[in-house]
């Protein structure tokens, strides 16, 4: 079992009068971390998981009669799949006033219903945290920096899943069964979603312009439809965790460009699969993009895990000078240059960039010394 670093964080927010609300794609494990959490509290449990028809009735407006006879004596009500059942958000806000004595455990694999149906009705009342495939940091401190060193080309080829660091040996049908099904299920079940031959188009030249700069004029040619739905679709997979966005940083020099943007995948394997192509990294022209894409989701789960509150950003001029990733947190830069061949690595940071802004880091990251930065 690898153990995950918000186990201790939401350890020590039980029975402090909030919800603990867990998001994520599905299959990162966030019921195992539930499980984890409370396999030794000597407390009752009620588990709900909303995929299945009768638990999501239950928890689909019920009354007060209904909930007092649902949670009974138990002091720990843990829901899975929230996001499943309707105006899901009143029903947890009823129960957190309701039974002050009962900790309630929530997890979703959709931020776009479950956020919308609980921000509000639970302003005050919840713990929020985002969890990730598993991150260097846990296999680090589980199976040791040896494993870790060892199994990076693995890892930027079939991504870091649970299951699949878990079996290795149907390492590809896990990835295919991933992305065929429990990474899509939400997203095709959302009003408006139509079309899931072109939402799969979309993924796939997604996946092949990973790292690069994307146009949504470009891509809706590519996949025969107008820049607003492609708007539309990338926005649904960045809310149900499948890609993420970097906009480019731009503040003070006349020539840097500002409405430019990068889309990446929240993990490798995942994008591997949308493109069916598990080629060992010596067979590979895509090497660098994987390398990049990596490193910065890697970054972004140290940086959640660690609480620190950092803005993502890539960086680049008209005149073609860039840097491949860029944070600011509290009011200074950190500035990455991402190389996967330290042979070939003459990269260094643009002076146009240090002498425009405050920064406190700037380094160029290559299989060398990445963990320094994870």
């Amino acid at each position: 079992m690898i153990t995950r670093e918000l186990q201790a964080k939401i350890e020590q927010k039980l029975f402090e009068g909030k919800a603990i609300v867990v998001v994520g794609a599905r299959q990162v494990g966030k019921t195992t971390l539930f499980n984890e959490v409370l396999r030794n509290r000597p407390e009752k449990i009620l588990r709900l998981n909303l995929d299945e028809a009768d638990a999501r009735e239950l928890l689909t407006n019920p009354t007060m009669a209904e909930l007092q006879q649902l949670i009974a004596d138990n002091t720990i009500v843990m829901v899975d799949e929230a996001q499943r059942a309707t105006d899901i958000g009143l029903t947890l806000k009823r129960i957190q006033d309701n039974f002050p004595q009962v900790q309630l455990m929530v997890t979703g694999s959709s931020s776009l219903d479950l956020r919308a149906r609980i921000n509000e009705p639970m302003t005050g009342r919840k713990w929020e945290y985002m969890l990730f495939p598993l991150s260097t940091g846990e296999l680090i401190r589980t199976k040791g920096i040896l494993f870790v060193r060892q199994s990076l080309e693995s890892r930027l080829i079939y991504g870091s899943y649970p299951d699949v660091l878990n079996y290795q040996a149907e390492v590809r049908e896990t990835l295919t069964n991933l992305t065929g099904s429990y990474l899509y299920k939400d997203l095709l079940e959302l009003e408006g979603i139509r079309r899931p031959a072109l939402l799969e188009k979309l993924l796939v030249a997604l996946a092949l312009q990973m790292g690069s700069e994307v146009s949504y004029n470009e891509l809706a040619q590519t996949v025969g439809t107008d820049s607003k739905t492609v708007e539309k679709y990338i926005d649904l997979l960045e809310k149900c965790f499948i890609v993420f966005r970097l906009q480019a940083f731009s503040r003070n020099l006349r020539n840097e460009l500002k409405k430019s943007r990068k889309i990446f995948f929240y993990d490798n394997g995942v994008r591997n699969a949308v493109v069916q192509n598990f080629a060992p990294l010596a067979l590979r022209a895509d090497t660098g993009a994987l390398w990049e894409n990596f490193f910065i989701s890697e970054r972004l789960k140290a940086n959640h895990y660690a609480g620190r509150y950092a803005k993502s950003y890539f960086w680049r001029t008209k005149s073609q000078q860039e840097i491949d990733y860029v944070e600011e947190c509290d009011g200074t830069f950190r500035a990455f240059e991402l190389k996967w061949n330290p042979k070939r690595n003459t990269a260094a940071i643009p002076a146009a960039f240090t002498q425009a802004y405050p920064v406190s880091e700037a380094a160029v990251v290559t299989p060398d010394n990445y963990l320094e930065y994870l």
